[in-house]
């Protein structure tokens, strides 16, 4: 198992002018963090390459691995051409990824104002058919490319599994976010059961959770639901946490934990907690 920090726990120091991405490369290692997730916030490799150099050396200089590299992007409801645009553009994020060294690569797939079911399913041949031409190009430089479940609409557990289902390369996974689930109210405990076996990566990340009818005021965001939701230092939150890494623990996955926070505390300080936590609560879960 090898666990670290993905460099978006950084984002709030980063908007501050306060960090920037070799600095947070720096701050994983200084923390304990075996590896380091690289999400483009607050940077752009595609309009500044020389950044790739930049992030390997330091990884190296510091002796931790590059995992992960997370991107955004969308292919629903979008023209044909503009469909084409986006697979291309996605092709060329994907020789960033092969240029960082990493083997692990999330992509976005869709975002939609209509998240039902039906929309869902009319949308999935297309979706899967961009996600399986990025993964075949992704496939001989040795990188397995992933779905996250995040953005409402390929969130919940069982659209994930539909979406790699369709996709049917065995280097289409999903980066399963272990709190992510509960933006969609999904049990966390119960879809981390659902889709480790289809995991290539797991993200931990905490949540405090309040009732739809108890408005907690500024610094919360709500669930599909109408939960209310804010970022917490993992295992401080509301989540089940620890019974959620023992299912991993216990599922035999031996890859990357990835430590998210996205807390209202200051973030090297939540970063460097949960990054604790997460080591305790795993060697716990093996009890």
């Amino acid at each position: 198992m090898i666990i670290g920090v993905s460099t978006y726990s950084f984002w709030q120091a980063m908007q501050k002018g306060e960090m920037d991405v070799v600095q947070a490369i720096g701050q994983i290692a200084a923390m304990g963090g075996e590896h380091a997730e690289i999400v483009p916030l607050g940077f752009d490799l595609t309009a500044n390459p020389e950044l790739i150099g930049a992030i390997r050396d330091k990884a190296a200089e510091v002796g931790i691995v590059l995992s992960n590299y997370a991107i955004s992007a969308n292919f629903a409801g979008l023209s044909d051409d503009a469909y084409e645009s986006e697979i291309e553009r996605v092709q060329r994020e994907v020789d960033i990824a092969a240029a960082l060294g990493v083997s692990l690569m999330r992509h976005d797939v869709a975002h939609s104002e209509d998240r039902s079911i039906g929309r869902f399913l009319s949308d999935l041949p297309r979706l899967a058919e961009a996600c399986r031409r990025i993964a075949d190009y992704a496939a001989p430089l040795g990188i397995t490319t992933s779905v996250e479940n995040h953005g409402y609409y390929v969130q919940a557990s069982d659209r994930v599994q539909a979406l790699v289902g369709a996709v049917d390369r065995a280097n289409f996974r999903t980066t399963l976010d272990i709190g992510n689930f509960v933006c969609v109210d999904e049990d966390p405990v119960s879809a981390v059961r659902n889709n480790i076996s289809i995991a290539s990566m797991v993200h931990v990340k905490d949540f405090y959770r309040r009732p739809a009818a108890n408005d907690p005021g500024e610094g919360w965001f709500r669930s599909s639901g109408g939960s209310y939701l804010r970022g917490a230092i993992v295992g401080q939150g509301d989540l089940d946490i620890r019974s959620a890494l023992r299912i991993v623990r216990q599922s035999g996955y031996d890859g990357y934990l990835s430590i998210e926070f996205e807390g209202m505390e200051p973030c090297e300080q939540g970063t460097r907690i949960g990054l604790d936590n997460v080591r305790r609560l795993w060697e716990e879960a093996a009890l």
